[in-house]
């Protein structure tokens, strides 16, 4: 049987797959950009809120964490809390490991793939076509970027970053919009290192527009954290050390259970960094729910917002960017087939998956984000990979080696 496995997407968590499967001696497959999203869909200056030591790409064998790379490019070294990541240097670390661990990497696009007599056929936007034993989807964030339904009448063609609303996902430079009245909307970290680069690239007037009361919050540095708590790579916290170190059992919980925890648990706020940045230069509206928005004649959007007490104002601006994350839609994966798809059973929000990352259709895989809904949060972060490529890894070459 020389089918290979196929892994799409080439970010941490498809490159982190990749190695383990190669170094399991499975032949391996492995398509898309490295380390796209963090290249071209973060903006310029952004900083990591994520510690050195929750932003390390797994590998099965030592010499590859990021300060490794940082030891082997000479630059600095980044390994306490109070060191904060440049994207650019987290970029540079993903295309480091990349050409290290899966130098076979193809930079070109799966557009389809379906499922007959047991084989996976794969289509390549160069037209290739071939036969794999097993897929495994890392495809990130592609595809997953979400928009509140209130904007879909302002702008029925989506968002763009040349348009009236724009998605944060849509900019590297935000520099284009120096002079300009922006609006931000969200309350996570996103949202508000956004805010802050948009003003120290010049904007005009930045305004947050959130709708908890007490929505714009930021986290405590580390010398202010629990010191009676046990220690995760997010902090001290009893949730966030059984989330990170017992994701197994996250797959026990009721339905409902798990998709509120992957809702909620690390949820919005700022990094305990930010805050500085922030006091000063960004205007915050709070504690108001967006139930309309329209675009002027002239191409400026306009919020309507109701507060807690009901009363309606409206806010205008040049430019809304909507920092409103990402949302796990199967039907946005649009590589794969229709009637692959439909035999994928799903529940609390994404692929209901097996110990081994493996979906009710037989060797197709799903690992970070669509992983969340069985795995939990952690999965939305780069040191999730430690927990499943290994076990990924594993399942494949049990099943499929």
């Amino acid at each position: 049987m020389n089918d290979p496995v196929a892994v799409i997407g080439a970010g941490p968590y498809g490159l982190s797959a990749a190695a383990h499967l190669r170094a399991r001696g499975l032949p391996v497959r492995v398509f898309g950009e490295p380390m796209v999203s963090w290249r071209e869909q973060m903006p310029a200056g952004m900083l990591l809120k994520s510690t050195p030591v929750a932003s390390t790409i797994d590998a099965p064998q030592p010499g590859h964490t990021l300060l490794d790379y940082c030891h082997a490019v000479g630059g600095k070294r980044y390994q306490s809390d109070w060191d904060i990541i440049p994207v650019e240097t987290f970029a540079e670390y993903g295309l480091w490991f990349q050409e290290r661990l899966v130098p076979e990497l193809e930079r070109t696009r799966v557009v389809a793939v379906d499922r007959r007599g047991g084989r996976f056929e794969l289509k390549l936007d160069s037209g290739e076509q071939f036969t794999a034993r097993a897929v495994v989807v890392a495809s990130g964030l592609s595809g997953l970027a979400h928009l509140p339904a209130e904007f879909a009448a302002a702008v029925p063609d989506g968002p763009s970053a040349a348009g009236p609303v724009s998605h944060s996902s849509h900019h590297r430079d935000l520099g284009r919009f120096a002079g300009r009245e922006v609006v931000v909307v969200g309350a996570g970290q996103s949202a508000l290192e956004s805010a802050v680069l948009l003003a120290e690239a010049g904007a005009a007037s930045v305004r947050v527009v959130a709708r908890g009361r007490a929505a714009v919050a930021f986290g405590a540095p580390p010398d202010r954290q629990p010191r009676l708590r046990p220690v995760s790579p997010f902090g001290r916290a009893w949730s966030l050390y059984a989330l990170s170190y017992h994701a197994a059992g996250f797959r026990r919980l009721p339905a409902p259970a798990r998709e509120y925890l992957v809702r909620s648990v690390l949820g919005p706020k700022g990094a305990w960094w930010l805050r500085g940045r922030f006091a000063g230069r960004v205007q915050v509206t709070q504690g108001v729910r967006i139930t309309r928005v329209t675009v002027e004649d002239g191409g400026r959007p306009v919020l309507t917002l109701r507060g807690g007490s009901g009363r309606v104002g409206e806010l205008a601006a040049d430019h809304v960017l909507a920092a409103t994350g990402y949302r796990m839609n199967l039907a946005a994966l649009g590589f794969l087939g229709p009637e692959l798809r439909a035999e994928v059973v799903t529940g609390a929000g994404g692929p209901r998956l097996d110990a081994g990352y493996g979906s009710s259709v037989p060797g197709l895989y799903f690992t970070g984000i669509p992983a969340a809904a069985s795995f939990g949060p952690v999965m939305r972060f780069v040191c999730g990979t430690e927990y499943a490529s290994p076990r990924l890894a594993k399942a494949v070459a049990t099943a499929h080696g």
